[in-house]
């Protein structure tokens, strides 16, 4: 009998060590699975930050773009700010209704050369800003740029759009502040240029992540002349029924600090090629 009942509980034993080992080994498992799960999850989130991050992108030949928040200003200049000119007035108020992206430098060398195969530029070199490119011109490229992506996104900016970008949310005469003693930390112009252009990037860029909105090249904008703005769009948009002659921005290499100004505006005929006028563009969201 003793026998019998000794066996008994060894059987058990046997049993209870069993299940304490493989309780250990499938709550070991559980943890590990769970482990795994919370690896994918963060792994999940991490793809869908970044498929959600479109803040920048890059286009099919290497352009970089920064998007531009839609949002309002104050456009032009006041009566009291250096050297500002009565083309610049009246201030007004104007809402750009969309976000946009815009070229975070303005059209070099290299990107016009992979679309239009040719090579009108007076200076040379891939990272020197496309310059001796009439409106008419530019205008081309975006055409073949378009072709090439197959959309109908890119265009040039609106004069408001440039304006808007270049300012970044400021109101001072540059978009660093009032003082053109600074002007030389963000700009090459006729004090610095060393009389030509030179590649972009390369001085510090606006509060929105421009390079060069104040100099190396004059930028041309879709909008045609007008002499004020009395009756100039409020919304952003292109700005026609002018006199024919096309708007260029932001100062050049061979500018005073004057003309490098966030609202100083110029005008020229839309067939124009001159080596201080080049441009950059935008693409609609």
């Amino acid at each position: 009998m003793l026998k019998k009942i000794s066996v008994i509980l060894l059987i058990c034993a046997l049993l209870a060590v069993t299940l304490m080992t493989s309780g250990c080994s499938d709550s070991e498992e559980t943890a590990e699975m769970e482990q795994d799960t919370d690896q994918d999850d963060i792994l999940t989130e991490t793809a869908v930050e970044e498929t959600l991050d479109d803040s920048t992108f890059i286009n099919s030949i290497g352009m970089e773009f920064v998007k531009i928040p839609a949002g309002d200003f104050i456009m032009g200049s006041p009566e009291d700010e250096a050297y500002s000119d009565n083309d610049e007035r009246p201030q007004h108020t104007v809402s750009i209704e969309n976000d946009f992206y815009m070229g975070v430098y303005e059209v070099t060398q290299k990107e016009w050369i992979k679309v239009m195969d040719t090579e009108p530029f007076y200076f040379e070199g891939d990272d020197l800003p496309a310059e001796k490119i009439s409106w008419n011109n530019a205008n081309k490229f975006i055409e073949a740029l378009n072709r090439l992506e197959d959309t109908d996104k890119y265009r040039l900016p609106t004069e408001a759009e440039w304006e808007y970008a270049a300012r970044a949310g400021t109101t001072s005469a540059f978009s660093f502040g009032d003082d053109s003693a600074e002007l030389a930390y963000y700009a090459w112009y006729d004090d610095n240029s060393e009389d030509k252009t030179n590649p972009v990037g390369l001085k510090e860029p606006n509060p929105w992540g421009l390079y060069d909105m104040h100099g190396n090249v004059a930028e041309w904008v879709q909008d045609e002349y007008h002499s004020n703005y009395f009756k100039a769009p409020t919304d952003g948009s292109e700005w026609t029924d002018g006199v024919g002659r096309r708007v260029f921005r932001g100062g050049s290499w061979a500018s005073d600090e004057v003309d490098c100004r966030s609202a100083d505006r110029d005008e020229i005929g839309p067939g124009s090629q001159m080596d201080e006028i080049g441009f950059r563009i935008v693409k609609e969201v």
